[in-house]
């Protein structure tokens, strides 16, 4: 007789700031003991983020992954243990005349290009130097009109919500908007993404990799760029401290980020709390 471990053909991702990160920008070890307690009862634990890979290795490094995991919000899939894309999205070079239409229209507003391996400062603000102090990325600058490389996501930054509601109108109603993706990642960060492109897609190309169902995927976050993963998992969770979007595609809404998000969810897995759609 085999018998199979519980957590066996579940795939389990998770958003990484405001959900595995608690406010300190740690991860509790109470989630850390539940992560490992996950895999060895033959889950797949892996995240999916707004991140590049040149800004994913600490957390890598921290919680061991077990499978892939997605990156660009969406963009692509990684293999950390072969230093690989298994899969990615990247922009058209028309990206560039939004770019040039902020840069003239709002000269306040940061701005960042993620290629495959880095990532390039060509604009600084306040929001801009808070975001490497959090990811510890090197300052690489250079103009925006000089990135050689293929750009797989466009970000820009300001502080100001304002200024992020002005942004995010003028990219909006830009002539050639509709061949783009849009998202909101964080407070202070909004970014052009390839069309197409959400957590939910890589959510659903990492199943297709691992040659899981759907049905067998767990996802939780908590804000904007989270919204696609929740809704296409086997069985969705926002944060208390989500924003309202995610709470309202949630299946479930478990404790905050502060309070060991992760492992409360594999708890409500292993007690029967939380069932997936499969075992309804």
């Amino acid at each position: 007789v085999i018998c199979l471990k519980k957590f066996e053909g579940m795939l389990f991702c998770t958003d990484l700031d405001g959900t595995l990160y608690n406010e300190g920008k740690t991860v509790s070890k109470q989630n850390l003991d539940a992560i490992e307690y996950f895999k060895s009862e033959g889950g797949l634990f892996t995240f999916i983020t707004g991140r590049v890979p040149a800004t994913s290795k600490n957390i890598c490094n921290t919680i061991h992954p077990n499978a892939p995991y997605g990156c660009i919000n969406g963009g692509g899939i990684y293999d950390f243990n072969g230093d690989k894309y298994l899969w990615k999205t990247s922009l058209s070079s028309e990206a560039i005349e939004l770019v040039r239409m902020v840069d003239q229209c709002l000269p306040e507003i940061g701005i960042q290009y993620n290629t495959e391996k880095k990532v390039y400062f060509n604009k600084d603000n306040a929001a801009m130097v808070s975001f490497r102090e959090i990811t510890g990325l090197p300052n690489i600058t250079c103009h925006f009109e000089d990135v050689q490389e293929t750009v797989l996501k466009i970000v820009f930054g300001h502080e100001d919500e304002q200024q992020i509601s002005r942004l995010a109108e003028l990219l909006n109603n830009h002539p050639k908007a509709k061949h783009f993706d849009f998202i909101r990642s964080e407070k202070t960060l909004y970014e052009i993404l390839p069309k197409g492109a959400s957590k939910g897609v890589a959510l659903q190309k990492m199943a297709d990799l691992l040659g899981i169902g759907i049905q067998n995927t767990i996802a939780v976050g908590d804000y904007n760029n989270d919204v696609s993963m929740v809704k296409t998992a086997g069985i969705g969770f926002a944060v208390e401290n989500a924003v309202d979007e995610v709470k309202a595609v949630a299946d479930y809404i478990t404790v905050s980020n502060n309070r060991h998000a992760i492992s409360a969810i594999i708890e409500g897995l292993d007690t029967g709390a939380y069932l997936l759609k499969s075992d309804i």
